[in-house]
């Protein structure tokens, strides 16, 4: 691109456009060099990305070796750091480099893709930046070993862990001990981890009982993919989060444990938008209670009968969802589904939706008609509450139904 000697000139006098600086196989050493220069003293955002599919080029360790010794005399001033290499050892390599101090940086994310490989690098080169990183805020870190070590992730706002198999998977006292550390965190994810020793947790059930819950008054998401169910049950069991809006649940078989600890967050504050469960089974029963509770859920929801013929006496179930996402679902009730759309329109229920879920009481597949006749059962124990209008569905998905 060829431009005036003018526009060129203010560019090159701007350190704030070549404070991106990126090295991989299609970034050169070259080009980090030149913005290197340019950038002059302001904050950087260092990137070293470096994906499996160079792992086997003889020239991957070296690589990643002479982009850490351009990058090391800068990183002082780095703003974030991110660095994403094939295997262990290479990130051995790298982190060796860092051993300057880092006053700036404000993010921190370390990802070894191959997380089941087995190497010689379990102990980790520590401290990072000389353990002194004072507004570093957030971490992200995949398959790095360190060690579990508080110091590095203090202070914290944003944790995501990922990638620990079998003896390197954290336990559930690490990282209660960590979250200790991280009064402000906002946003907590954990992913693709073995899950503990169940008769270790049955043996931490009793000394949770005399320990006090950690308060985290700013967590506003919490994601848990395949990281245990008994880890995210001990964990939600141990910690309070009055803010929470959105959570996600996916690949971790029973949940019905796990809807108990929200309940009783609900009975205090839980202001919960977001809800996703994926490939995970629960008692409905219990969910429709916990649904009722959480009045500003505005998300998906597979419970139709019940969303849209709510009980004698009772307000409506999720009154503020506007969306649907019945992606997937293999015994789509055609029926239900229409019956939820009508009563959504008028506020009222309507007769087809009656009609389908006496008819779903009839069959052998009747899983969320149980649910329902449980919720009626209840309705004449409590008196009667105003009813707040549902909102109009808008998006409906119903791919591969």
């Amino acid at each position: 691109m060829l431009v005036c000697r003018y526009r060129r000139g203010v560019a090159i006098d701007t350190p704030e456009l070549w404070a991106d600086i990126c090295v991989s196989p299609h970034d050169s050493l070259e080009k980090a060099h030149c913005k290197l220069a340019r950038s002059k003293s302001v904050p950087l955002d260092i990137t070293i990305n470096f994906t499996p599919r160079v792992d086997n080029s003889s020239g991957a360790m070296e690589s990643i070796i002479h982009a850490m010794d351009l990058i090391r005399p800068a990183l002082w001033r780095a703003r974030s750091f991110r660095l994403s290499v094939p295997n262990k050892p290479q990130a051995h390599a790298a982190l060796l480099r860092c051993r300057e101090e880092a006053p700036y940086l404000e993010s921190l994310c370390i990802r070894v893709f191959h997380s089941m490989q087995e190497d010689h690098y379990s102990s980790p080169c520590l401290p990072l930046f000389k353990g002194h990183t004072p507004r570093l805020r957030s971490c992200s870190f995949t398959s790095f070993n360190f060690n579990w070590d508080r110091r590095v992730v203090p202070n914290l706002r944003v944790l995501q862990l990922g990638g620990y198999w079998n003896g390197s998977s954290p336990s559930v006292d690490t990282l209660l001990d960590i979250l200790r550390g991280c009064p402000g965190l906002e946003e907590l994810a954990l992913r693709n981890m073995s899950d503990v020793d169940p008769e270790t947790c049955v043996s931490l059930e009793h000394e949770f009982m005399s320990t006090k819950v950690v308060k985290l008054p700013r967590l506003t998401k919490a994601s848990f993919y395949y990281a245990g169910i008994m880890r995210t049950r001990m964990l939600l069991s141990q910690i309070s989060f009055p803010a929470l809006e959105s959570l996600d649940f996916c690949y971790l078989d029973n949940l019905t444990p796990v809807l108990e600890h929200l309940r009783q967050q609900s009975l205090t504050s839980l202001p919960l938008k977001f809800l996703r469960i994926e490939s995970s089974f629960l008692n409905e029963p219990k969910f429709i209670m916990l649904l009722r509770r959480l009045t500003s859920l505005d998300v998906t929801c597979f419970l139709l009968k019940n969303l849209s013929s709510p009980p004698v006496a009772h307000p409506w179930v999720c009154p503020k969802l506007d969306r649907l996402n019945l992606d997937g679902c293999t015994a789509l009730e055609w029926d239900a589904l229409r019956g939820l759309v009508e009563s959504r329109l008028s506020g009222r229920p309507s007769q087809l939706s009656s009609a389908s879920a006496a008819a779903a009481s009839r069959s052998s597949f009747v899983s969320t008609a149980s649910a329902s006749a449980h919720i009626h059962a209840l309705s004449h124990s409590r008196p009667a509450t105003p009813t707040v209008q549902p909102r109009r569905l808008s998006p409906i998905d119903v791919t591969r139904c």
